[in-house]
């Protein structure tokens, strides 16, 4: 998979930061529908281990995704404190558990940088570039990669 370095986000476009541990990362706010606290999400039998189940959010079943499993950090064990950022990618819709929604960044010239090359695509197909804030480094992910391989062709395309 390539870089996500297109995909960086024109100066003033907003992002969401969110916490999952003691890591923050970014995601453009055009993307998320809605912020829900977090409820148990119901099983889906033979689900990957970052598919925590799926909500009823006003009547659509959407699947809700562990992002710190997703993203290669370990699972989460999702409590009251926990969130729920409903997200649109492309013609999917899914909610991402995080430990917290931290802030509102705005993109300044020069604020995103590449991620660093460390030789191997799979670290940085989530990753579309790296910022430094004063509270440190905040990564901003692409979310598109978050979809599985099926949902990701289709979303690239603008739709099933």
């Amino acid at each position: 998979m390539e870089a996500a370095t297109s995909r960086i986000p024109a100066p003033g476009a907003e992002l969401i930061s969110v916490r999952i541990g003691e890591q923050a990362y970014a995601i453009d706010i055009m993307a998320v529908r809605e912020i829900r606290g977090w409820t148990a999400a119901t099983p889906l039998p033979h689900a990957p281990a970052h598919v925590l189940g799926m909500m009823n959010l006003r009547g659509a079943i959407l699947p809700v995704i562990d992002l710190g499993a997703r993203l290669g950090l370990g699972p989460a064990n999702p409590n009251a404190s926990s969130v729920v950022v409903v997200a649109q990618i492309g013609e999917a819709q899914m909610g991402l558990v995080v430990d917290a929604v931290s802030d509102i960044l705005t993109v300044t010239e020069g604020l995103i940088q590449p991620p660093p090359e460390v030789g191997s695509p799979e670290s940085t197909s989530y990753v579309t570039g790296v910022m430094t804030t004063d509270t440190g480094i905040v990564s901003l992910l692409a979310l598109e990669s978050i979809l599985p391989p099926d949902l990701r062709a289709s979303a690239a395309a603008g739709g099933p």
